[in-house]
């Protein structure tokens, strides 16, 4: 059985967590191995899976990595369906729409006019990963806010605008990772955007927002059973509109205005799951795609 873990051509040290899976996978007698999606000259079908992880170049290439991921086809994990609906943050509606409490979102498309600004708010295109060419903005500055939202317009982006949830500094954002459907560990990551400024970016092949190399940003932490609750509706919801439970998942969520949980984002692409922080996870994903195979 011959397993290809899709990545990138260059992965930051700092990210080697994926290392664990393979591991666990060779003890289950699963041969596996590192493959850059976009390597020249590979068979995928000489695969029996093809596991999405650290393929974090997508963004700038979408419709490359889109085209990609349905020529591999069934073999393909999370599914090329799961992939190109997750790829644009134009799910986060979806999911309200569903009746799934989200963080409330306006959607600006190229050529639209700036929606009007209350509060302190979020502004992030809605094709980004890794804190890119978002930020964060009180009233004095929500100048500089419509200057990032017209800058993502000329360059034929569309932008999203949220409210930003003051709780995150308290509390940060809880991010609750399913393998195979099923609950596996909580993650507590504090707040990454500063006020007033779009986040700073690493000049570096990944190319994040310098806070996302804070080795102490994320931290394994507890969850509430409202949380789970809340993240277990997502992943049904997945399972509900694609026909299939995902491999894996990370769901993101910050509290609201009354303090019981939103939705700001669901990673099921490829997110980092921080298997250091709960090294049994490896296992457990291992073990998932050898039921898989």
């Amino acid at each position: 059985m011959r397993v290809a873990i899709a990545t990138s051509e260059v992965v930051p040290e700092l990210f080697d967590d994926d290392e664990l899976i393979v591991e666990a996978l060779e003890r289950l007698g699963v041969e596996a191995g590192f493959i850059p999606w976009d390597a020249e000259g590979v068979d995928w079908a000489g695969f029996e899976l093809v596991v999405v992880r650290s393929t974090w170049d997508y963004t700038g290439r979408l419709e490359e990595f889109r085209d990609w991921a349905d020529g591999v086809g069934d073999r393909l994990r999370n599914p090329a369906a799961v992939l190109r609906w997750n790829s644009d943050k134009r799910y986060v509606a979806d999911l309200a729409e569903a009746g799934i409490p989200a963080v409330p979102t306006a959607f600006v498309e190229p050529g639209d006019d700036v929606p009007a600004l209350e509060g302190e708010v979020v502004v992030k295109p809605v094709i980004s990963a890794g804190g890119r060419d978002t930020g964060r903005f009180r009233p004095p500055a929500h100048d500089e806010a419509r200057a990032l939202l017209a800058r993502l317009g000329e360059a034929g982006r569309t932008a999203m605008v949220q409210p930003y949830l003051g709780a995150v500094d308290e509390r940060g954002e809880t991010a609750l990772v399913f393998v195979a459907g099923e609950f596996s560990h909580a993650l507590r990551k504090r707040a990454v955007l500063r006020p007033d400024e779009v986040a700073p970016v690493r000049d570096d092949a990944l190319g994040a927002a310098e806070a996302m190399y804070d080795p102490d940003l994320v931290r394994a932490s507890d969850s509430t059973e409202a949380e789970r609750g809340l993240g277990l509706r997502v992943i049904e919801h997945i399972a509900d509109r694609f026909g299939a439970t995902p491999l894996f998942a990370r769901v993101d969520l910050v509290p609201g205005p009354d303090g019981e949980p939103v939705v700001m984002e669901l990673e099921a692409i490829e997110p980092c799951l921080y298997l250091h922080e709960s090294p049994p996870t490896a296992e457990r994903l291992a073990k998932a795609i050898a039921a898989e195979l």
